[in-house]
């Protein structure tokens, strides 16, 4: 495939990013990289990906700095690809209550809270929540482009210490399960998606949902 030919993908840039692991896993499917940080590079990008990883309140502070915020909710309310990785997915919400109260993008209803320490059972977990976890899928989005090549046996690699509650249901494509604790894995609204895993570091079943973006 020629330069030329390949799809342009754009990572967001605001201080808080693994920039090098998800621009190798998009060239590894055949996508050309561009690294952005401005206002003016979001307004011309055709597909967006914000990765990140790290504390809410750091990351909107980044992309604020920046003056990427506003730029970044126009590009998706033009319905244009976008996918939030890890932090990245968390700062869609409307706010976190890490480090005090702090408001997100708000793309997506909702807020983010610090992953319970014990489960409905009394039993205790790790926190942060580290490791591969089986993915749910919602029987109703089983079929979105996003997923294809997503099973029964899809599995993602996630790290991460807080979740995200989103108050339309209808929002949330897949879950994950951490000691009987419910975790939002994917999110939806049109053309805006998001991953609280990692899909660059989750082998097959994560380059698909790249692949998938890429296409869409």
């Amino acid at each position: 495939m020629s330069e030329t030919m390949k799809p342009k993908i754009s990572i967001v840039d605001y201080g808080l990013c693994n920039l090098y692991n998800v621009s190798n896993a998009l060239e590894h499917i055949g996508a050309n990289i561009t690294i952005i940080d401005k206002p003016h590079d979001i307004e011309k990008a055709s597909h967006i990906i914000l990765p990140g990883v790290g504390a809410f309140k750091n990351g909107m502070r980044g992309l604020n700095l920046r003056e990427l915020v506003q730029p970044l909710k126009e590009h998706i309310e033009k319905n244009r690809p976008f996918l939030g990785i890890c932090l990245g997915m968390q700062m869609m919400l409307s706010k976190s209550y890490e480090f005090g109260e702090i408001e997100g993008l708000d793309i997506i209803d909702g807020d983010v809270e610090k992953i319970p320490k014990i489960n409905s059972s009394n039993i205790t977990h790790k926190i942060p929540h580290i490791g591969w976890n089986k993915v749910i899928i919602n029987e109703n989005v089983r079929n979105h482009h996003l997923l294809t090549g997503q099973d029964d046996k899809s599995s993602m690699y996630f790290v991460h210490s807080y979740r995200v509650n989103c108050n339309n249901k209808d929002n949330i494509m897949a879950t994950t399960n951490y000691n009987d604790v419910n975790i939002t894995a994917i999110i939806n609204k049109n053309n805006a998606y998001g991953c609280q895993f990692h899909p660059e570091k989750s082998g097959k079943y994560g380059l698909n949902i790249l692949k998938q973006f890429v296409k869409s």
